[in-house]
């Protein structure tokens, strides 16, 4: 007698979980793909169709060409913008980077109340950008008139810096948490042959910890960079672009050409064109030069 073939249950049901995935998962990802087509995808390539055209309503517009694009390319206060978010975007990057690292490391080092400090240091992520704003423009004003005689709105200095401390504050746990992350994912074997062979601390954190954890700094540098760059609420609530639009960023800028336009707000949505593309060159070029590193290390 022939020998009948044993079945093995949990292989029939992978298999019918598999043809059921490829039947009905379209179906599953239809609601998300909608949400995003509608919104995302629809206003954006109706917003690079309205930037040819002068409107100041969707119900009567002409179509102007490239003359949005020029209009938008000889406004100096938009270069000024451009400039200011730079400089920003440049600090607050090195900042929240280098903070939330060293916090991170701080926090895998086996210390009391790891679980404890790691949840204070991100909470501040879970506060809206425009409250942060409004509760760091009372702190920062009173302290700036009382020891230096001025305010946020009054000095552009003191409203570069303020906006880097408040972004810095908000954003430092966030990216700690992905640090620790990296940090716990490091081999244990590798520490412990440097060890062996007598590397100290610093050759540890330069020669093991650091390469070890540049998929977390690629994401991380990714999303302070993208981050500043698209700063908006905590700028018009903390400063305002005050004084004389010199603390103004690209964001503000924008929405300050295509909502308080009484003639044009197609200058505005070129603007956020540029600006978009501005964005995306330097958000792709990071993203291949760290993702070298990683692949060197």
């Amino acid at each position: 007698m022939k020998k009948l073939k044993k079945h093995n249950p949990s292989r029939i049901a992978a298999g019918s979980t598999r043809k059921s995935v490829k039947r009905y998962g379209a179906l599953f990802l239809l609601p998300t793909v909608l949400a995003f087509i509608i919104g995302f995808v629809w206003p954006f390539v109706w917003g690079i169709y309205l930037s040819f055209f002068r409107f100041r309503t969707l119900r009567f517009t002409s179509f102007t060409g490239l003359d949005n694009y020029k209009s938008a390319l000889s406004d100096s206060a938009f270069f000024r913008s451009l400039g200011f978010t730079s400089a920003f975007t440049v600090v607050s990057v090195l900042v929240i980077n280098l903070v939330a690292f060293f916090i991170a490391y701080a926090l895998t080092r086996g210390i009391r109340g790891e679980g404890g400090f790691r949840t204070i240091f991100f909470m501040p992520n879970l506060i809206g950008g425009i409250v942060l704003g409004y509760i760091w423009k009372i702190i920062l004003d009173a302290v700036i008139i009382e020891y230096l005689g001025s305010a946020l709105a009054l000095n552009a200095t003191y409203g570069f810096w303020g906006l880097v401390l408040l972004v810095s504050w908000q954003q430092i746990g966030y990216m700690m948490i992905i640090y620790v992350a990296g940090l716990q994912n490091i081999p244990g074997e590798y520490v412990e042959a440097a060890r062996i062979d007598g590397a100290s601390s610093w050759q540890l954190l330069r020669h093991i910890t650091l390469p070890s954890i540049m998929p977390s700094v690629t994401i991380c540098t990714f999303l302070s960079l993208t981050n500043g760059f698209k700063l908006f609420d905590q700028n018009l609530a903390l400063t305002d672009g005050k004084p004389f639009r010199e603390t103004e960023m690209v964001a503000l800028n924008i929405y300050k050409s295509f909502y308080e336009s009484t003639t044009n707000m197609g200058v505005g949505q070129a603007k956020a064109v540029i600006f978009f593309i501005i964005v995306v060159v330097i958000a792709l070029s990071q993203l291949y030069f760290t993702r070298r590193k990683e692949v060197q290390a």
